[in-house]
């Protein structure tokens, strides 16, 4: 009998034993999404390395449980990548943000939920491998609701919404990774206030060096 036949008959034995209840059946497609919701805890902290019986001891089930609803470990942890993946609660977070709230407040929500979804793709991408590349439509959508949320300031941002989407995006980016920001961590409040003013407050004529020693010794010309 293979390991996975012998899982699955682990549980026909465990429901016919007396004394015990049978618990209520869920829906199929519910079983999987709580098996899902118990399994990515364990691929954070596991990686791939997870087995089957942790699995099962943190949803509460046997594990033919498992190779039933699945048909194989992989299976399930693929399909558990897709879910934290997944990108849907992120748009629907910011599209919860009210664009009548001041400019600071929305910018604050904005990095902050960018950032956390940063954060979570690269612990997930550290332990299971890279599962899927960056999808150039995903950033559009994001950038076209964020420029919803901000219009009402259009007037008075130094670009378009649109672009100051993709802006808040490469400051919420870099800032999740844990490498870069060793010893020097920036808070959403620090994020936010550095979108929102810069390092100086206000806009300043910039200069671009057409050389090297133009830079050196401060003689750029204007571009």
């Amino acid at each position: 009998m293979t390991t996975d036949a012998r899982a699955a008959a682990a549980v026909d034995q465990e429901v016919g034993q007396p004394g015990r209840t049978r618990a209520q059946p869920l829906a199929p497609e519910d079983r999987k999404a709580m098996i899902i919701d118990a399994v990515i805890p364990l691929l954070i902290e596991h990686g791939r390395g997870v087995t089957s019986r942790q699995i099962a001891d943190a949803a509460g089930i046997a594990e033919g449980t498992i190779f039933r609803a699945f048909g194989d470990k992989e299976t399930l942890v693929q399909a558990a990548v897709e879910k934290y993946l997944d990108p849907e609660p992120l748009r629907q977070a910011l599209r919860s943000i009210d664009p009548a709230l001041p400019l600071e407040h929305k910018v604050r929500a904005i990095v902050f939920l960018l950032r956390e979804r940063f954060r979570n793709v690269m612990r997930i991408m550290a332990v299971v491998g890279h599962e899927r590349p960056p999808v150039p439509q995903e950033r559009s959508e994001f950038a076209a609701i964020i420029a919803r949320v901000l219009a009402p300031e259009a007037d008075d941002l130094n670009w378009p919404p649109e672009r100051v989407a993709h802006i808040l995006r490469l400051i919420s980016f870099s800032s999740a990774f844990p490498a870069l920001n060793d010893g020097i961590e920036f808070s959403v409040d620090d994020l936010a206030r550095i979108a929102l003013v810069g390092v100086a407050g206000r806009p300043f004529a910039i200069h671009t060096p057409t050389t090297a020693a133009d830079a050196a010794h401060g003689e750029p010309r204007c571009s």
